[in-house]
């Protein structure tokens, strides 16, 4: 049931067009100006229709103070010109008052729908480079995603993501951002789970010369660098104590104070958090604050996994495909009937990352024209995620030894938890024989926590 504002300060005029809607099943509420308007906050509503006469601030102030949504303003001056000015403005479109019943409600229908048609329509998103692209998928929940992301840009909220790893969340970040009043403006983007620990409140909130060992020069963090702007912070969940309280100051009072300075900074800057960790768990473990996560979760949106999106699959592997395809100069390759269900039915624990990567792989195997599955690499599906991580206590004597048990993720698992409580990242990863880069990817995919290590002094 579609739900309308009605700004009208005659009660009459009011009260009858309430009980016209209401009778054609909208749910209606009520205003008599602007200012009552915004204080029932417009953009909880599908439609709102606004007299253009007002006390105080005129009814178009509403069209931009309610993007997304639709404003219809009513006139009693039939004139052309305040109509057109009105459209002009924004205006999905407009009545003249008097107003006949049936062409009202033909008016509203068509305004709701096409609010409903926008916004399962994928947004555009601009990538680094400079190339505007939609989102991909059109599946029921991708169309709830972009419904959020419509109604959430332009309200100037902070923003929780939540979804695995490589789901695209910076996507959606960067979705947010470019359809907000801040467009113009930077979008800094930070992924928390890079920066060690010692770094991470210099990078985020800089530094004066000399605050610490090493601090030859002063440096501009990364939230005075979004002033005005928005700052994209990924896998906040692996932000430290610190500098969740640092954060938090910035939330409540839009401060910051740089380390080793006595001066408070104000700025103005959206945040947006993403994870794919549950804060609310990780509040009651004592890793995360909880009076943080509250002022995170204003508004949420849920990416789902890859393996949830079985509509949208194909449809992702056929764009990537394109793309991997140009970069490496082999147009014309194509999957292979065989590919296709193979791709369909695997799991993709590592969602669309894993899935770009595995099209790239078949793009430099393949011979001839088509790629066929053992050029994806995909032959052995890892186990399902909902499985339970295998047993490590098992006993040597037990049938099926342990170490003729485990698979390279069991291994690599299994190494982790043993060693990472006496070696640094930089120690793990030499000696798996991987980057650091690497090591930290894998703990994301296979939800390995990160040892949180004593804080050191900076100084």
């Amino acid at each position: 049931m579609s739900r309308i504002l009605i700004v009208e300060d005659e009660a009459i005029i009011r009260t009858a067009l309430r009980r016209l809607l209401e009778r054609h099943d909208y749910r209606v509420s009520e205003a008599g100006s602007v200012a009552e308007a915004l204080e029932l906050d417009p953009q909880r509503f599908d439609l709102v229709i606004s007299d253009l006469r007002l006390p105080g601030e005129a009814g178009t102030e509403l069209i931009a103070r309610a993007a997304p949504i639709p404003v219809l303003i009513m006139t009693s001056y039939a004139s052309m010109r305040s109509a057109v000015d009105a459209l002009k403005l924004g205006a999905v479109d407009y009545v003249a008052k008097p107003f006949d019943h049936d062409e009202l409600l033909e008016t509203v229908a068509r305004a709701l729908h096409q609010q409903a048609t926008r916004s399962t329509e994928p947004p555009d998103v601009t990538e680094p480079g400079g190339n505007a692209q939609p989102m991909i998928g059109s599946c029921a929940a991708m169309q709830v995603v972009y419904t959020r992301i419509r109604k959430t840009a332009p309200a100037d909220v902070t923003v929780l993501i939540q979804g695995e790893s490589g789901t695209g969340k910076e996507l959606v970040a960067r979705a947010i951002h470019q359809q907000s009043r801040r467009a113009a403006a930077p979008l800094i983007c930070v992924n928390c789970a890079a920066i060690p620990e010692t770094l991470i409140e210099s990078e985020l909130f800089g530094h004066e010369k000399g605050a610490f060992t090493g601090a030859s020069a002063a440096r501009t963090g990364l939230v005075e660098a979004a002033d005005g702007g928005t700052l994209f912070l990924d896998e906040i969940g692996e932000l430290p104590l610190d500098a969740q309280a640092r954060l938090l100051r910035v939330l409540q009072e839009g401060e910051i104070r740089k380390i080793g300075s006595v001066e408070t900074r104000h700025v103005d800057v959206r945040l947006i958090a993403a994870t794919h960790r549950d804060l609310r768990a990780l509040s009651r473990t004592g890793e995360f604050r909880l009076d943080l996560y509250y002022r995170l979760n204003v508004m949420q949106i849920d990416l789902p996994p890859l393996r949830e999106r079985d509509d949208d699959i194909l449809e992702i592997a056929d764009i990537l495909l394109d793309k991997a395809c140009h970069r490496h100069g082999r147009e014309g390759l194509r999957l292979s009937r065989a590919s296709r269900r193979t791709i369909h039915d695997y799991p993709w624990p590592g969602n669309v990352r894993e899935l770009e990567n595995a099209l790239e792989r078949g793009v430099i195997l393949a011979e001839g024209h088509l790629i066929h599955p053992d050029d994806l690499g995909l032959s052995a599906p890892p186990r399902p995620l909902a499985a339970p991580p295998p047993s490590l206590d098992r006993g040597a004597d037990e049938p099926g030894d342990a170490e003729e048990d485990l698979s390279l993720e069991d291994y690599f698992q299994h190494f982790v938890l043993e060693h990472q409580d006496q070696m640094s990242e930089t120690e793990l990863a030499q000696k798996l024989g991987i980057s650091r880069k690497c090591l930290w990817e894998r703990r994301q995919r296979l939800g390995i926590p990160r040892k949180k290590s004593p804080r050191r002094s900076a100084g």
